[in-house]
């Protein structure tokens, strides 16, 4: 039976943690797993506590937010499994998930990523992620399928290939991180788990959909409005996803899209809006794809 390494992250949300981990107990069936829970540089240590709590989890603390993937790669380090969900400290299992999730990449073994189906949790019905579609790298566009639909069983034909898994919930094998690499850090927040979908399938492997794996997000489905610290993140790492993995031709076709059209468009949107101050964010993350490497350090961003 595979050991499967359970790893979330937690930042100044010391209680969504506790909930996960009190959930999980209640919920999980699957007998061989290790749970591993990195605090991200949290304004207060809640792990000697949690230690007391849950003995039997592993507690990693950083005493810096290395964001979204720095803090999961935290977890690789210290993992033994087999193979390694990450999920979000604000989801909750589903009955039968993680087994559900492993036959089906004993079924395909070129899986190397695999996302089940997620709702969101204060509406049940309602589905968030039900397979990504293909990436436009002109663009650096695509879509989350069945967002804000109501599940119906209409998307569950889509078990099987998707292009990208979910970063919410995403079970990856130890041969996949082995030969594609860890998530890359420097994006801190955004993309990140596109990008390392998109290095898993270029090391040869699969990523796939399963619907019959359910798990539930706790993400408000107003989660979307729009903040400083979002607009920055999104816009520096939109370009950067496609400096690291677009070709020659599809860079300058992205490149001249951006500027000329997306960088106009959102600059009037922002005007109009009233949001002033993410103007000149707009050009801040431009200027950071200008200034930086694709493989730069793990670089963090205050927002006033």
């Amino acid at each position: 039976m595979k050991l499967v390494s359970i790893i979330t992250v937690n930042y100044n949300h010391s209680h969504v943690t506790e909930d996960f981990l009190d959930a999980f107990y209640t919920t999980n069936q699957y007998p061989n797993f290790e749970i591993i829970v990195v605090d991200n540089g949290s304004k207060e240590n809640p792990v000697p506590a949690w230690s007391i709590k849950y003995p039997g989890v592993h507690f990693i603390r950083s005493n810096f937010n290395l964001g979204f993937a720095g803090g999961n790669n935290l977890g690789v380090a210290e993992s033994k499994g087999e193979l390694l969900f990450f999920v979000n400290n604000d989801t909750e299992f589903t009955v039968g998930l993680i087994q559900t999730l492993i036959d089906t990449i004993d079924l395909h073994p070129q899986t190397g990523m695999i996302s089940p189906k997620i709702r969101y949790f204060h509406q049940p019905d309602t589905l968030q992620y039900a397979g990504y579609t293909e990436m436009n790298y002109f663009t650096a566009r695509n879509a989350c399928i069945g967002q804000f639909e109501k599940d119906l069983g209409q998307f569950d034909h889509l078990s099987g290939f998707t292009e990208f898994g979910h970063g919410a919930a995403m079970m990856i094998t130890r041969d996949a991180i082995n030969k594609a690499g860890l998530m890359a850090e420097n994006y801190f927040l955004y993309y990140e788990e596109l990008d390392w979908g998109a290095r898993i399938k270029k090391a040869g492997f699969e990523i796939r959909l399963e619907m019959g794996a359910l798990i539930y997000h706790k993400e408000s489905v107003s989660v979307g409005q729009k903040s400083a610290l979002k607009e920055f993140f999104m816009n520096r790492n939109r370009i950067l996803f496609i400096r690291r993995n677009a070709n020659s031709f599809q860079k300058l076709v992205f490149y001249f899209h951006f500027l000329f059209l997306v960088t106009p468009r959102n600059s009037i949107m922002y005007f109009k809006e009233g949001n002033y101050k993410f103007i000149p964010l707009l050009f801040q993350a431009i200027w950071w794809n200008c200034t930086n490497e694709v493989e730069s350090a793990n670089l963090g961003f205050q927002v006033s």
